[in-house]
């Protein structure tokens, strides 16, 4: 596995009903089927089918059911393990010792590619911390009804495609900052504002790209930190409402 990135993927549930739960007779969202299999079933055929992919880490409160199910039977180099309270937590006990990168997606990431996988980790490269984020025109181009969370920036709005990378246990110290906001994590104007009110009237005044904002977060914490466009609208599109399912269901339909 000597030159290959470990992968963690996060496979829990958060707290309170989920609405793509209702009547399936699924457990756990990272069960649910999507197109004829698990949901984590895609996107762990999709890392393993990339070049760049050493082990992967499951991590979920219940990672011993997923362990069993049949449709993740037969994957080389797959793993399991409990998750924590909280994404950053979970993450923060699943770093290898050291400073060599890990890959982090999520289970709901179904329409993962080994392409996708390749023109981030390229684009990753030299980071501490590296996300993953698609133009809101690049989206739109293909799938306008496509709901998403955008973040505003000078020259661009932005949503997140659930790939991140890691510079080991370096980031320690962002990942526990994060775990204090992660509550807010799908009001952007509350994220920055997190990171001090020099960066939050930069980001409302649209003086700096996300790029630049970025990498100003990054520096709080001693860390070079980036973002990796994504040139691929599905990058951004996972499974958090019945009509994502809908929209991801057509996509796999259309692929060959």
């Amino acid at each position: 596995m000597n030159g290959l990135i470990r992968v963690l993927v996060m496979a829990g549930s958060r707290p309170g009903p989920d609405p793509l739960l209702s009547g399936s007779g699924v457990a756990t969202k990272a069960l649910l089927p999507i197109a004829g299999r698990p949901m984590l079933a895609h996107v762990v055929a999709a890392l393993r089918a990339a070049s760049e992919v050493g082990p992967i880490t499951i991590l979920a409160q219940r990672s011993a059911e997923l362990a069993a199910h049949p449709a993740l039977a037969g994957f080389a180099d797959l793993h399991f393990a409990d998750s924590g309270q909280g994404i950053s937590a979970s993450l923060a006990a699943a770093l290898p010792e050291g400073d060599a990168p890990v890959l982090v997606t999520t289970a709901d990431n179904v329409l993962l590619t080994p392409a996708m996988i390749a023109e981030f980790l390229a684009g990753a490269e030299d980071s501490d911390v590296a996300v993953a984020m698609v133009e809101k025109r690049v989206l739109l181009a293909h799938y306008p009804e496509s709901k998403r969370t955008w973040l505003k920036f000078r020259g661009g709005w932005w949503s997140g495609a659930n790939l991140f990378r890691l510079r080991g246990r370096r980031v320690l110290p962002l990942l526990d900052f994060w775990g204090r906001i992660e509550r807010d994590r799908k009001r952007g104007m509350k994220i920055v504002a997190a990171f001090g009110p020099a960066l939050l009237l930069a980001v409302v005044l649209r003086l700096i790209t996300i790029q630049q904002g970025v990498a100003r977060a990054g520096l709080r914490f001693g860390l070079k930190a980036k973002i990796v466009p994504m040139t691929e609208p599905e990058a951004c599109i996972d499974a958090d409402k019945p009509a994502d399912v809908e929209l991801i269901e057509s996509i796999l339909a259309a692929r060959p």
